[in-house]
């Protein structure tokens, strides 16, 4: 049973990370070009429902969302939520 939970649990963050993955991109494509940009609202949806893993990748692949100090702030609050969560989860497990 355990097993099955974690896999369910990484499937969903490896879809929620391909889906933040591809907001990032499009983000930055638009700054590029001075289009419509996804909100950092929605960035921040994505990676609380479960894509920090793949925000994180994009960070460094496209060299996005890397400066602005109050966003980090926010990545990292969300990040940590997580780790606990998870941390919490595998704990009750045992």
């Amino acid at each position: 049973m355990q097993w099955i939970v974690l896999g369910v649990i990484g499937v969903w963050y490896g879809v929620a990370s391909l889906v933040t993955i591809a907001l990032y991109a499009r983000d930055k494509r638009s700054a590029r070009k001075g289009r419509w940009r996804v909100s950092e609202r929605t960035l921040h949806r994505w990676e609380l429902f479960g894509g920090w893993p793949g925000a994180l990748v994009a960070q460094r692949l496209f060299k996005h969302k890397r400066r602005k100090q109050s966003y980090r702030r926010v990545f990292w609050m969300i990040v940590f939520l997580h780790v606990a969560g998870l941390a919490l989860l595998l704990r009750l497990m045992r």
